[in-house]
């Protein structure tokens, strides 16, 4: 189980069994022992593993197909699907977007953008802006060149 997702990721990052073995360093053997189930990465080296893979410990360890490694994304990075622009910019957040971040009608967020990318993000005001705030009244250290 934990062998063939080891070979399915290490393959979907394009990485060769040593290129793998250097970054956990153990050896090239003990990354195809693994990888053929003749052996088991301690925890110490699953935790590494995951973090190579941006997997979580669990995603690692479970009986998953070659389509389901194939289709994980990266820890903590969520696709909620495609919405639609309406004719005033209005868009739709989907429900699970809405339920795992805690929107809720009546909530004020901040639209970010970036020029290079093109890229638009949505946040939730209070702690954006509780942020700022704390940024705008820090006191100048005296380090700082004016």
């Amino acid at each position: 189980m934990i062998g063939m997702n080891i070979r399915i990721l290490r393959k979907k990052h394009k990485l060769s069994q040593e290129q793998l073995a250097e970054k956990v360093n153990v050896s090239r053997q003990t990354v195809a022992k693994w990888e053929t189930g003749e052996g088991l990465p301690d925890i110490y080296k699953c935790k590494i593993l995951a973090e190579i893979f941006q997997v979580t410990l669990d995603q690692l360890s479970r009986n998953m197909s070659e389509e389901e490694a194939k289709q994980l994304r990266p820890k903590g990075k969520h696709f909620f699907g495609v919405v639609k622009v309406g004719d005033r910019g209005q868009i739709v957040i989907p429900k699970q977007a809405r339920e795992m971040y805690q929107i809720h009608a009546g909530d004020k967020l901040v639209v970010l953008g970036e020029d290079e990318t093109k890229g638009i993000a949505v946040l939730k005001s209070e702690s954006f802006l509780e942020f700022a705030e704390m940024i705008r009244k820090a006191e100048p250290t005296g380090d700082e060149s004016e």
